[in-house]
């Protein structure tokens, strides 16, 4: 059993470490480890979705096709309004709509949320058209299966692109996506009796 002051002193202590989560700006966190994506908001977690990254493995070099490491936030957003599976090509949309998993289809779809770095493992990040966007194989989801970009589900990323905004921070570690998360919130402390 705890005694009173020991219980108040833990509790200021639980209270100021979630005040310093409580106090960061939104960021999107991607666990390349677990194929995994959390929207952490003001010490919250504000949604999880599953992702798939590249097959490729992860760098930065131009021409490597995988998912580069490290700090990166939005630079721009495509496919406001657009219907979930509308193909987006050369950040456009061409006006065509293809169902998920459709055979034989891998285009970018739904959404685009293009990332710029913010260090030198993310440097030619914009450059090499590094998106979070939707894809048409949606059962690959979950695996590496993309081309360098970090790929969603249709619902999924409509459903984040409403929620993110350019300058939004993006961080894409090799890390399980359990080293980011905020603490839960303490339950109410053992009573002082």
């Amino acid at each position: 059993m705890m005694r009173p002051r020991l219980a108040l002193i833990a509790a200021f202590i639980a209270a100021s470490s979630l005040d310093s989560y409580a106090s960061r700006p939104p960021e999107i966190v991607i666990s390349v480890a677990d194929q995994e994506m959390a929207l952490i908001a003001w010490g919250k977690v504000v949604k999880r979705f599953p992702v798939s990254t590249s097959k490729f493995g992860t760098g930065d070099a131009f021409g490597s096709y995988r998912t580069p490491l490290g700090q990166t936030f939005v630079s721009a957003k495509i496919g406001d309004r657009l219907p979930a599976g509308a193909v987006i090509k050369n950040r456009n949309a061409t006006g065509e709509v293809v169902n998920a998993n459709a055979p034989g289809r891998d285009a970018i779809v739904s959404r685009v949320i293009w990332l710029r770095g913010m260090d030198g493992t993310t440097a030619n990040t914009r450059d090499r058209c590094i998106y979070i966007h939707g894809t048409a194989e949606e059962r690959l989801i979950g695996r590496r299966a993309s081309y360098g970009c970090i790929r969603m589900r249709s619902k999924d990323v409509i459903a984040l692109y409403s929620l993110v905004h350019v300058g939004d921070h993006v961080r894409i570690s090799d890390k399980p996506l359990s080293a980011f998360l905020p603490p839960e919130e303490p339950s109410l402390l053992a009573r002082a009796d």
